[in-house]
């Protein structure tokens, strides 16, 4: 059983950084396909990021491309997403997920993956 737990989120002005954690644990680390999403009410949950830990390949929505960075660090089998730049419709929770199972096609579907964390609150203040 993946479990994963979620840290780094937080209140900050438009245009400051944030960082979230996500550490994993309970499976073989570089198996996984660990992604972000994020949730506001009223919307689906919506893809922001994503990491093929066996490839090293990173995926990014077009909203947070160039302003956000997905990396990992495999000695802490933690993921984490470098979030610059925020803006106020950046404001969501944060939910980090992970598959062992995961194709590339299916990288951006939160159904596809199997394992989810707490979720972690980013409000950015105009």
């Amino acid at each position: 059983q993946v479990q994963l737990a979620e840290s780094g989120g937080g209140l900050v002005m438009a245009g400051g950084s944030l960082r979230l954690a996500c550490a994993a644990s309970g499976t073989t680390f570089r198996r996984l396909t660990m992604g972000w999403f994020r949730h506001t009410p009223g919307k689906e949950r919506e893809f922001v990021a994503a990491i093929r830990l066996n490839y090293g390949s990173t995926h990014y929505a077009d909203s947070v491309k160039g302003r956000f960075t997905i990396s990992k660090d495999t000695a802490k089998s933690t993921v984490y997403l470098q979030m610059n730049g925020l803006r106020p419709d950046d404001t969501a929770v944060y939910y980090c997920a992970a598959d062992s199972t995961m194709i590339l096609s299916s990288i951006r579907t939160a159904s596809q993956y199997d394992y989810w964390g707490q979720g972690t609150q980013v409000t950015v203040s105009s």
